[in-house]
């Protein structure tokens, strides 16, 4: 009997043992569950995107102009609104077949490097939102979460060159009406959907975008193309890897488990874009 209690003494000391050493291994392990699903994230890309080729001979080549352009975000959360502004920072080109609006194509760069945000805050959900102010920590944080300047160790100069520009190429329309010049006047407007890839932060997914596109003619020959989107289209940061970061720019948690912590109500995890580009003859 006393062998036996003995040995039973000896098998639970062991187990206990094994049992704290598991914890103590998934204790370590522990920061890698805050790692992004792999599902939730977008297929990476090491090169910016290529432009599309046109689909029409007929096509009408226009350069976006960047000072007359505008790109802007909203990152709303209960306690405060964050919107982003991207001035004259837009660049590309469109190939706009005016008889057939379908078989146009594009491509957009916007330069990330030229972002400032603004925010308005409020103490709880029954306040009011104070002033529209530029907030400095915000676009210390945009920088970081963006990876826009290389950090030894963490980003390269190439790829945060990389990072400071984001790309939407064209690759199809859908047009309410597709023959621009069955219509008449010196400004004509037709609704459209644009659909292509987006690439931000070296990461691309497909999207699409309601937009309502309008033709300045002079004369008789096209002299610009407005595309200026009728609804924002989302982005989702954790699909695009753009994480909240240390100081030293390390990554710490996706946006979303960041919204499930102490964070929440303090962070929106998709960012609504808003287009207003005008492209011009060449």
């Amino acid at each position: 009997m006393t062998t036996t209690a003995s040995t039973s003494r000896k098998l639970g000391v062991a187990c206990g043992c094994a049992f704290v050493a598991l914890l103590a291994c998934a204790k370590k392990e522990a920061p890698a569950e805050r790692e992004a699903p792999a599902s939730s994230v977008a297929p990476a890309v090491s090169a910016a995107l290529a432009a599309p080729v046109s689909a029409s001979a007929k096509a009408i080549p226009l350069v976006v102009d960047g000072p007359t352009s505008s790109v802007k975000f909203l990152m709303d959360s209960p306690l405060e609104k964050i919107d982003g502004d991207v001035s004259g920072s837009a660049s590309g080109e469109l190939a706009i077949d005016l008889e057939d609006l379908s078989k146009s194509r594009g491509i957009v760069r916007i330069d990330l490097d030229k972002l400032v945000l603004y925010q308005q805050k409020r103490a709880d959900e029954a306040g009011d939102f104070g002033d529209r102010k530029k907030s400095e920590k915000q676009n210390e944080h945009a920088r970081s979460w963006f990876q826009l300047d290389a950090r030894e160790g963490e980003v390269t100069p190439e790829q945060s060159a990389q990072n400071r520009t984001a790309e939407f190429r064209i690759d199809e329309v859908a047009p309410a009406a597709p023959n621009v010049l069955a219509m008449s006047g010196s400004e004509r407007k037709v609704l459209a959907t644009v659909s292509g890839v987006l690439r931000v932060h070296g990461r691309q997914v497909k999207k699409s975008a309601k937009v309502e596109l309008t033709f300045t003619f002079a004369g008789d020959k096209l002299a610009s193309a407005r595309v200026k989107t009728t609804e924002p289209f989302p982005v989702n940061l954790d699909e695009f890897e753009i994480h909240p970061r240390d100081a030293a720019g390390k990554f710490v948690r996706t946006v979303t488990d960041a919204i499930g912590s102490n964070l929440k109500g303090k962070l929106a995890k998709e960012a609504p874009v808003m287009l207003d580009l005008t492209a011009k003859a060449k």
